[in-house]
């Protein structure tokens, strides 16, 4: 398409965190995956045909991400934040996870979990995974 990507990836948002470049951005999001096996790879707002972990290719930014999984049959969405982002959808509900406790507490009426609380309050991944797979029981069962 002729577009050079460099402009829009690392987002300014990730630069001003101290993102340099699309790799950095695409080793933390390979971290956030964690050790599960991925089960398949989707196109941009296509359905999944498998179950597990599934991998969308959708553009890095926010809303257009949120929007991809949202068309591809997504009936909740567990977004996670270290800016601040306030990405939400108008047809689905989006849990926002805040990755570290400052920016909860700024954003408190912008943010539904704290998981910042790992690092800061020593709570355990266990304890966080629980408490997001509660909350999206809570929000789905309310849906």
């Amino acid at each position: 398409m002729g577009v050079d990507m460099r402009g829009g990836q690392p987002t300014p948002g990730n630069i001003v965190g101290g993102l340099t470049t699309i790799e950095e951005k695409s080793l933390g999001a390979i971290a956030k995956g964690g050790s599960t096996p991925i089960r398949e790879v989707i196109r941009y707002a296509h359905r999944t045909t498998r179950r597990g972990l599934v991998i969308m290719d959708t553009p890095a930014n926010d809303v257009e991400s949120v929007t991809g999984m949202v068309a591809g049959g997504a009936q909740v969405i567990v977004f996670t934040t270290g800016r601040g982002s306030p990405a939400g959808c108008p047809v689905v509900p989006v849990i926002k996870v805040a990755s570290n406790t400052a920016m909860y507490q700024r954003l408190r009426d912008d943010m539904d979990l704290d998981a910042g609380t790992i690092i800061g309050a020593g709570e355990s991944l266990e304890s966080v995974g629980r408490r997001i797979v509660d909350e999206i029981v809570a929000v789905a069962a309310a849906s």
